[in-house]
């Protein structure tokens, strides 16, 4: 994406003011790609003053709130995209479409903000505890316990109509779907 100096900006603005042609000529003129950003500087300009085409300093943020109500806005209004981000102050109607499409997708979560960077590398240290070896009974708590969630894995498998993994296979396995099929 290309960045516009100020200086150049306000050129294009006066000459769209001057008359000196439309959006699409002044972009073929001036050797901007697209007419819509001559459209987005004039609007601006026009809107808030030739001070506002000058870049921003320090990134913007916005409370999820914000966004909601721009975007409840936009879908009620009927407004494009960079009619509502004029009304709203925001630096381009681009911004909104992303919310926007942000807000279609993930709903209020997309809006959210979300932490940056990567997760800290430092290790959480586990105390040493040394660990009791497991009393006879407790070993086969644990056995019955793995074995029924592997059961109600089964179930909802046969139930969704997949396929059982062949690992999972096994002649004790089948006798408990015999035992399924007359419970139920």
């Amino acid at each position: 994406m290309v960045k516009y100096d100020y200086e150049f900006k306000k050129m294009v603005v006066q000459a769209y003011q001057n008359g000196e042609g439309g959006y699409v000529t002044l972009a073929r003129r001036f050797g901007i790609p697209a007419d819509s950003t001559v459209t987005r500087w004039v609007k601006t300009a026009e809107r808030f003053g030739f001070s506002a085409l000058q870049r921003r300093k320090k990134r913007q943020t916005y409370s999820s709130q914000f966004k909601q109500d721009i975007i409840h806005y936009y879908m009620t209004s009927g407004v494009s995209y960079l009619d509502v981000a004029l009304n709203y102050g925001l630096p381009s109607g681009d911004l909104l479409r992303m919310w926007h499409q942000k807000f279609l997708r993930e709903g209020m979560e997309g809006l959210s903000p979300k932490r940056k960077g990567q997760p800290s590398m430092k290790k959480q240290k586990k105390p040493n505890t040394p660990k009791k070896p497991l009393t006879r009974e407790k070993e086969l708590e644990r056995e019955n316990e793995l074995l029924r969630a592997e059961l109600a894995f089964l179930k909802k498998l046969r139930a969704l109509g997949m396929p059982i993994p062949d690992r999972l296979k096994n002649e004790t396995h089948e006798s408990s779907t015999n035992s399924e099929k007359s419970s139920d």
